[in-house]
């Protein structure tokens, strides 16, 4: 797969915002993922726009503290030029997968000189396989507004043996050759196009076996105007260097008249000075296939520096602010101190101080006149993002103690739910509904509002009592009986004939019948009351089963007997078929284990002779026999 890094050295007020992702986010960016297929001698990319990036394969670096060097051509990941931010695009996986990023923004009515600018690194794995089948990476420049392809900017990056600039990786990390492009420049010439929308979209693509893959690193530059850098020069300058864009194969630098070539460097050196006004031109040819031959016209003129280092800053909770005003091509922007600033020499860099720091800015011609200077203060505020909850969460609706949300203080208070906007702008808040809740803070003293934390609440409602269907039960004879469950705790009311009255299913033993009411409250604090009516009836019989098996295994492990309509147990004796006795007790439970003396006994048929008094007073006795399996 393919790695993007985006990033930038300076900020001009004509830029789309974000484009170079200082703010270090996808902010304005769209993000897609897709695959590539190979059809007709043609390579074609499939994406689909995705939510927002994917974890693994749009990822945001930073130059602080840096990502390190590229592990097959060895040179810096972060952009050389001094960019706070890139990102990387895709993995190094090869399967046929295929990632996008893209922007899109309307060049101002008012700007017929506009560019963009953007320097790249390249790694591509090369098979070998035919151009169309080979990783690759795609820049397209399209016109939005006309619908159509701005073939001169864009083209493809496709691993092959020619192309230019390229290196042999001495680290392929396998048998297949991986081949590398150090950090290489480009300018976008979009002059002419006022008023238009266009769209940059930057593609990357797996080989179409699903085995090699490419990457590359793209750094933007925002400075968004086509003019020649040391176009503009005060008159106090003794001379003046006039480059042209970066990345072309050759510059020729024509006369007035464009009638002889004056120069083939990139840069132009003029002394004396020029006449103000005075027009020079270049033409600039790219490396075959990554362009078109093309001729830039640069009026020469005199400039003003006039130093704005921007209105104060109040940042709050260590937001970053951007500082300075718009910029002007051709000066020298410098700031001091250089403390928590993004680029000490950006006209707009972002600064995040954890202290007040007054920051001046000097602005001069490119031979260092013309100077002037202008200061701001930053002073970071700090406001509390942690919410306050009183109360209990989860809760009951309706109970009295609901939690209630508080937040700090503030000139105005936004609270969201579930990130949906809600009609209270009060210091506490009470939520009445299961979701994510949040207060946006809004301070005079702040530029930018404060974020809290998301508290979760979970709020319940009470479920309606029930009558459960009635149950009827022999007198003395201990038989479950068993409420909803979906409660925390459970209190069933009266206590009588109940032998647990706090859990979901107690035992009812008793001589006469009974209404029971069961509470039930769940972990939210919600209460339930059902209710239950308990019928006895009178029957008396001895129950002793006809076989047992005490393997441990939990069930069927005790023989005892069951007393329907007994009061009490006067013994329960156990013989062998021999009349040796192998159990006596008095008590119904636990019953007999198969053991005598903690020895198991073989399997055999015993005999079993209970004697009890029931509810009536008389003594009953019972006799028979089980079998003991093992």
């Amino acid at each position: 797969m393919l790695f993007l890094c985006i990033c930038c050295s300076e900020i001009n007020a004509q830029c789309p915002v974000n484009i170079d992702f200082e703010k270090g986010s996808f902010e304005g960016w769209k993000c897609y993922q897709g695959s590539t297929e190979a059809d007709g001698g043609q390579n074609f990319i499939f994406l689909t726009e995705v939510p927002g990036p994917i974890a693994g394969k749009h990822v945001m670096l930073s130059s602080s503290p840096g990502d390190g060097l590229d592990q097959y051509g060895g040179f810096p990941k972060n952009c050389p030029n001094g960019s706070g931010h890139s990102i990387m695009l895709g993995d190094n996986d090869g399967t046929a997968e295929a990632l996008g990023v893209s922007y899109e923004f309307t060049i101002p009515p008012t700007s017929n000189k506009f560019s963009i600018k953007y320097n790249y690194a390249v790694v591509i794995q090369d098979p070998g396989h035919q151009s169309f089948e080979q990783p690759r990476m795609q820049i397209e420049v399209f016109n939005v507004t006309d619908n159509e392809v701005l073939n001169c900017s864009s083209f493809s990056f496709v691993a092959n043996n020619s192309l230019p600039g390229f290196l042999l990786s001495p680290n392929p990390g396998g048998n297949c050759p991986v081949r590398y492009k150090d950090w290489s420049n480009y300018t976008i010439n979009l002059d002419g196009l006022e008023g238009k929308t266009i769209r940059f979209f930057i593609k990357v693509a797996d080989c179409t076996y699903e085995a090699h893959f490419g990457y590359a690193y793209v750094d933007v530059v925002a400075e968004c105007n086509s003019n020649l850098q040391g176009a503009v020069f005060c008159n106090s300058d003794t001379s003046v260097d006039v480059v042209a864009p970066d990345g072309y194969q050759s510059y020729h630098w024509l006369s007035s008249d464009l009638s002889q070539i004056v120069s083939t460097d990139q840069t132009l050196h003029i002394s004396p000075l020029p006449t103000a006004g005075s027009t020079i031109a270049v033409e600039i040819t790219p490396y075959p296939g990554y362009g078109c031959i093309d001729t830039l016209y640069q009026v020469l003129d005199t400039i003003q520096s006039n130093a704005n280092a921007g209105p104060d800053r109040f940042p709050c909770n260590m937001s970053p602010v951007q500082l300075g005003g718009n910029t002007v091509p051709g000066l020298i922007y410098s700031w001091s101190p250089s403390t928590s600033l993004s680029d000490a020499h950006s006209p707009n860099p972002f600064a995040n101080p954890d202290h007040l720091v007054e920051y001046e800015l000097m602005v001069s011609s490119a031979q260092g006149s013309c100077i002037t200077k202008d200061s701001v203060i930053v002073n970071p505020q700090i406001i509390n993002q942690n919410l306050q909850v009183t109360g209990s969460n989860p809760f009951c609706l309706g109970n009295a103690d609901a939690p209630i949300l508080q937040a700090a203080i503030a000139d105005s208070i936004q609270w969201y739910w579930n990130g949906t906007p809600l009609a209270n702008s009060s210091l506490n808040f009470a939520p009445r509904s299961t979701g994510d809740y949040q207060a946006v803070l809004y301070s005079a003293v702040c530029t930018d509002p404060v974020r809290s934390n998301v508290v979760h609440i979970e709020a319940d409602t009470a479920r309606i009592g029930i009558r459960y269907p009635e149950v009827s039960i022999p007198i003395q004879f201990p038989q479950q009986i068993e409420a909803r469950d979906f409660g925390q705790l459970y209190q069933w009311q009266p206590s009588a004939q109940l032998l647990n009255t706090s859990i979901v299913d107690p035992y009812f033993k008793g001589n006469s019948s009974q209404e029971y009411t069961v509470q039930i409250k769940t972990r939210t604090g919600c209460v339930t009351i059902d209710t239950q009516y308990v019928r006895v009836y009178k029957k008396i019989k001895i129950y002793v089963p006809t076989a047992f098996t005490p393997n441990n295994d939990g069930r069927n492990d005790y023989l005892r007997p069951l007393l329907l309509g007994f009061d009490k147990l006067l013994s329960y004796t156990i013989y062998n078929r021999w009349g040796r006795q192998l159990f006596h007790t008095t008590n119904e439970l636990p019953g007999w284990d198969g053991k005598v003396n903690n020895i198991a006994q073989e399997p055999q048929t015993i005999i079993w002779v209970v004697e009890a008094v029931d509810i009536d007073g008389k003594i009953q006795k019972a006799s028979g026999s089980t079998v003991l399996l093992p």
